[in-house]
């Protein structure tokens, strides 16, 4: 994307007013979205944009400039701004070697594609889902997919390159019943090509999005207080992620800003619980081949047989606690700054069974999937709405409840899981933090959760 003496100039003239590390992202990045509501496509949009980004790192403080002008005197442009207001001896450029990080195929590449038959799998999740039953009352399906090459290179030496491509397809559907609405959502993608249609049909995606909105119409107000607490395989990694996963971000540990600060090596579990961020897994929405930093991908352990052993971190917030980056610097676009980021967050299967999971709750809450919610990451304080949850009685999941809430605490969680099983399965969705947005993956087989607390409605 750029010439090796281009990147060493520009890197140069980040360092020539001194500084430790002075690093430039380039991205290239090209992509298309449609989406269809009331039985109509209603956007179609591709687009493209380039631009690059220059990080100057001294001490403890960064400076950040970026340009969508790729070109020599507008990239040096950007590095004399990075680097204004430092006065010192100019910096050192090691010479350039290459990283590389694991790749992730793409069997149909989506530009291949042409928009009437991205047109035509819309139309068809549309009318599965309003095959579904009369009470569906809205459709929304999109299509999205994102080409981006990025370039990073550091006055280290470092040089990486990675080709991403990734595809998703959203069904959001509505159900109405007498003056009662529920709602259905499913969104997988993966980082791969075209092919995500056919390994997710649409119609099945859809079909499953209504028959969850339609079953929600039934669902009695949730009860209050302490139930037993069975998480749905993949859907209830969530938790995982908020509960555990933010707190364990290397930024927030070291501003002791975190309820894991200061406590590796304890356990907060049994040893049937381990955790990892894995961004090497093949395929996955939250996989890549370096991080935005240039990192190479990898698996980090976070908790091993229950004990807290492992974190995750950028490049600025591994120089703070003395330990490599673990390739998780991740950004929006090269008008970002890198921050410490997830990529698929998985708790590992377990030797337990679902059925004899569930056949052992006389009285407990089935949580299928999850809404919002909000995690303090200072108290591992949490409070998550179920978007779909069911009662479990006498061993069988029962009727479906509504307006249901688990309230809790992420080092508490894990003491309490009791059991999990091997019906491992994943959801993908997009995380927010400062500002900005990546695709992240969460994992894990059902799950018992010994005693939880429920908000409910029920009076």
């Amino acid at each position: 994307m750029l010439e090796d003496n281009d990147v060493k100039r520009v890197l140069a003239e980040a360092l020539a007013g001194g500084g430790d590390l002075a690093e430039i992202y380039v991205e290239d990045k090209s992509s298309s979205s449609l989406r269809l509501e009331a039985d109509r496509v209603e956007d179609v949009a591709s687009g493209r944009d380039a631009g690059a980004g220059v990080r100057l790192i001294s001490g403890d403080k960064a400076s950040y400039a970026y340009t969508n002008l790729l070109t020599t005197e507008g990239l040096l442009e950007a590095a004399r701004s990075a680097r204004a207001g430092l006065v010192g001896s100019p910096g050192k450029i090691a010479d350039l070697t290459r990283v590389t990080g694991p790749t992730h195929e793409v069997r149909i590449d989506p530009s291949s594609i042409d928009a009437g038959e991205k047109v035509q799998a819309l139309q068809a999740a549309n009318d599965a889902a309003r095959s579904a039953g009369a009470e569906v009352s809205q459709v929304i399906c999109s299509y999205s997919d994102v080409h981006q090459k990025v370039l990073i290179a550091n006055s280290n030496g470092l040089y990486a390159t990675d080709d991403r491509t990734r595809v998703r397809f959203v069904c959001y559907v509505v159900a109405s019943r007498d003056g009662t609405i529920a709602t259905g959502f499913e969104g997988p993608g993966h980082a791969g090509g075209y092919e995500l249609l056919n390994q997710r049909p649409v119609d099945e995606l859809a079909a499953s999005a209504a028959r969850k909105a339609i079953v929600m119409l039934d669902a009695q107000p949730a009860p209050a207080g302490e139930f037993p607490v069975v998480l749905a395989p993949g859907a209830g990694g969530v938790l995982i992620h908020e509960a555990c996963g933010h707190g364990l971000e290397a930024d927030t540990l070291v501003k002791q800003a975190s309820v894991y600060a200061g406590r590796h090596g304890e356990r907060f579990g049994s040893e049937r619980i381990t955790i990892v961020d894995d961004g090497t897994v093949p395929g996955k929405w939250g996989s890549l081949g370096v991080d935005d930093e240039g990192t190479p991908a990898q698996r980090t352990v976070l908790f091993e047989d229950g004990v807290l052993v492992g974190h995750i971190s950028d490049v600025q917030s591994a120089a703070k606690i003395q330990a490599p980056p673990t390739g998780n610097g991740r950004r929006q676009s090269y008008a970002h700054l890198p921050i410490v980021r997830m990529t698929n967050t998985n708790l590992l299967p377990g030797p337990d069974n679902h059925d004899g999971i569930i056949s052992s709750i006389r009285n407990g809450v089935y949580a299928a999937s999850f809404a919002g919610g909000q995690v303090n990451p200072a108290t591992g304080n949490f409070v998550f709405g179920m978007s779909e949850a069911y009662m479990i009685i006498d061993g069988e999941i029962a009727h479906p409840i509504k307006g249901a809430n688990l309230i809790g605490n992420g080092p508490e969680v894990l003491a309490r899981i009791e059991a999990i099983a091997g019906d491992y399965d994943s959801w993908d969705g997009v995380c927010g933090k400062d500002g900005q947005h990546a695709p992240v993956t969460t994992g894990m087989a059902t799950v018992l959760l010994g005693k939880m607390t429920v908000g409910g409605t029920q009076t």
